[in-house]
């Protein structure tokens, strides 16, 4: 690594990867990483636990460190024990926390930094561009990151007179001095969303924060099976959304509507019934045009974008397979159960959103 750290040298930017058996897309992160180039950094990969090949994998590469962030303590999430482990060894000026199944365009390291110090912000988190394969990741992923782009605008993160936060773990990247002065992951130790859970802690600090798209430096594949979609979104949907029930109601009336309105266009062209052809057919591309145009925000394909109203349903069911198993103290990830003590906390404080949202909606309506 010709700009990594050398010697004594203290380098700008520690990258804490932390992996729980990430064998799949942990080379593919690691050559991405160390091919950076423009600025001083270190390479930390954290690994938790792992059963298959992923510590090999990272000790392949020279000049990565590999650490154990030991036993799990009570209370906490695998997450946030790795990459406090992590971020405790770190020697940079900057923190960047990111996952082991991302991919990092050349140079979007130093990009960042510059992107940071240019605007002052304390936090700069990347949603990555989302590579999906298959029918199912096609279908739901555009909505539910159209949820996302609507419930988390970056014009209201980045707005210190809002009290909005957002951030993807994806990509986070945090000045140390923000991150020791909020108690960095030991302070949300509980959370299964430590990512918005850090970016309101710096904003509320009084930081700025900046998020956005970041497709030009940085993509990942979140989820390789139906099965591992189905696991990581029961973990997060209720913490994201803080009125699941009514959301999951208004998408699975959304479908109906585009559906009903769809067939009621087809059978009456079919028995010339010109009037209820053209209403139905004016109800359906209103709908669905909006719909479309939602998706298409979201930074997917067209053919993601035409095929996602099937995924209205499932983002519905996924939503309240969400709601369901936070209460009932079931969620699990990568091989870990989080009972209901964690999942309280975690769905007390993704309402709490929602608390900030309605507040600012009664301002805006009383005070415009």
């Amino acid at each position: 690594m010709s700009e990594a750290e050398t010697g004594a040298t203290r380098p700008t930017v520690s990258i804490i990867v932390p992996a729980r058996n990430e064998e799949a897309s942990l080379g593919s992160c690691l050559r991405s990483l160390v091919q950076q180039s423009g600025i001083s950094f270190e390479i930390i990969v954290v690994d938790d636990g792992s059963t298959d090949g992923t510590r090999e994998i990272a000790q392949s590469f020279p000049g990565v460190r590999v650490l154990d962030p030991g036993p799990l303590p009570t209370g906490w999430s695998g997450k946030n024990n790795a990459v406090w482990a992590g971020a405790k060894r770190a020697r940079g000026e900057w923190l960047l926390f990111t996952d082991a199944d991302t991919v990092h365009l050349p140079g979007s390291l130093a990009k960042s930094v510059e992107e940071a110090r240019q605007h002052g912000a304390a936090l700069l988190s990347y949603s990555p561009e989302q590579e999906v394969h298959g029918f199912w990741q096609n279908a739901v992923m555009p909505v539910i990151f159209a949820e996302l782009a609507t419930s988390y605008r970056p014009s209201e993160v980045r707005d210190p007179g809002s009290a909005v936060a957002a951030a993807n773990g994806q990509y986070l990247l945090i000045a140390r001095e923000a991150y020791d002065a909020v108690g960095g992951h030991a302070a949300i130790a509980s959370s299964l969303l430590e990512d918005v859970a850090l970016a309101r802690s710096v904003k509320a600090g009084g930081r700025k924060i900046l998020f956005r798209y970041g497709g030009d430096a940085v993509r990942t594949r979140m989820y390789r099976s139906f099965g591992q979609l189905r696991e990581g979104w029961t973990k997060n949907l209720v913490l994201l959304f803080p009125s699941p029930l009514w959301l999951a109601g208004r998408r699975l009336a959304e479908f109906a509507l585009v559906v009903v309105s769809g067939t009621m266009t087809v059978l009456a062209a079919w028995k010339s019934r010109p009037a209820i052809t053209l209403a139905g057919g004016g109800a359906f591309v209103v709908l669905f045009g909006s719909f479309f145009w939602r998706i298409r925000r979201a930074h997917f394909s067209w053919a993601a974008s035409v095929l996602s109203p099937i995924g209205l349903p499932l983002f519905s069911y996924l939503l309240l397979r969400s709601k369901l198993f936070h209460k009932t103290g079931q969620v699990t990830w990568k091989g870990r159960t989080y009972g209901q003590a964690t999942a309280k906390m975690a769905v007390d404080g993704g309402a709490s959103v929602g608390g900030v949202r309605a507040s600012q909606a009664l301002q805006k309506r009383f005070n415009p």
